[in-house]
């Protein structure tokens, strides 16, 4: 299984959760490893996502919501 659809497995799975107590912790344990694993990105790495990013938008080198959604359902 690849990362992303663990990811999305894990969300579905977050969005039934009833207890406030176990979300709260979940929001402590990712708020304290974003904070440790948090860099600040360069404006030159950013431009550069960027230009990627809309090279890849141009060369149809993307998936729609859509196809997301339909794929992991």
């Amino acid at each position: 299984m690849d990362l992303q659809t663990r990811k999305i497995e894990f969300v579905q799975e977050f969005l039934k959760l009833q207890s406030e107590e176990l979300v709260s912790q979940f929001e402590n344990l990712l708020k304290s490893k974003m904070q440790k694993n948090t860099k600040p990105m360069s404006v030159a790495e950013l431009n550069s996502r960027i230009d990627q990013s809309e090279n890849d938008f141009k060369n149809a080198k993307f998936k729609t919501s859509e196809e997301l959604l339909s794929k992991y359902k």
